[in-house]
């Protein structure tokens, strides 16, 4: 084995009298130049990266600011009218068709002299296909009879319509004086329940048990309106205690200031397994 230099590296030492052609030890005296290099490279691409927005930004011309303005239509000013124009024509009159008519005159009050001569009324079969007037005149008798209104001979009369009010609907409460109460008392609810309360299969396969919190109306008459679950366990108990809850018979309603009233009542479940 040859000796070594004393500044020899450590390349040298681990390559003493090896082939040093093979190429691993120039890729060993290269590795330090090919780090640095990518170093070098990599940072030079991350600042253009972290930098190219603002390039960008700084190049691109700025855009002016389209501000929306609120226009009001009634302070604009009229366009200007051009006093050498004529005025447009005006429409062409819309001419209605004429219906059959016959004439037949009211009757009137008038002395003898003043009585013109007799016109005899007209036949039941002439009406079917004319329509009353002062005079007689063919027209279409498909035609339609178009009723003119009166000219306005003195003010017109306000005619007042009374409108029927909506029946307002009646507000529920949830705090009332005189609570709702089922028929019997608590404990004829609980024997209720417990007659007509079924375990579905699903929750007794699962093991499930607790309570269901069902909230419901009590109307005026002791019907049961409005069910449904604030808190449920699922597995089909939910739609268990609704069922139950919907074939209640009637509570006594709710009073306040001792009239009845629609109260929400609150009502908890029981699903136990024995």
């Amino acid at each position: 084995m040859a000796e070594l230099d004393s500044k020899a590296t450590l390349d040298d030492i681990v390559f003493a009298d090896r082939n040093r052609a093979y190429g691993a030890y120039d890729l060993r005296k290269t590795y330090p130049r090919t780090v640095t290099r990518a170093l070098i490279i990599g940072g030079i691409l991350f600042t253009l990266g972290v930098l190219t927005p603002n390039i960008i930004t700084a190049l691109t011309p700025e855009k002016e600011e389209q501000a929306m303005v609120e226009v009001d239509l009634m302070k604009l000013p009229p366009p200007p009218i051009d006093p050498n124009e004529p005025p447009p024509p005006p429409p062409p009159p819309v001419e209605m068709p004429k219906v059959n008519t016959v004439k037949f005159l009211p009757p009137e009050v008038k002395p003898d002299e003043e009585v013109p001569e007799e016109t005899p009324p007209p036949a039941v079969e002439e009406l079917k296909e004319a329509v009353a007037a002062e005079k007689t005149q063919e027209g279409d008798p498909n035609a339609e009879e178009v009723i003119a209104a009166p000219e306005a001979s003195a003010a017109p009369t306000k005619v007042e319509v009374a409108v029927e009010a909506a029946p307002k609907e009646e507000e529920i409460f949830t705090v009332v004086e005189q609570q709702p109460e089922f028929t019997g008392g608590m404990a004829a609810l609980g024997q209720y329940l417990q007659k007509n309360l079924r375990y579905p299969a699903a929750a007794q396969r699962a093991n499930v048990s607790g309570r269901v919190f069902v909230s419901f109306v009590v109307n005026t008459d002791g019907s049961i309106q409005d069910v449904q679950v604030l808190k449920g366990l699922g597995f089909g108990t939910d739609e268990e205690a609704q069922r139950v809850v919907k074939g209640m018979p009637k509570w006594r309603p709710g009073k306040q200031s001792g009239r009845p009233v629609r109260v929400k009542y609150n009502l908890p479940i029981n699903f136990t397994l024995e």
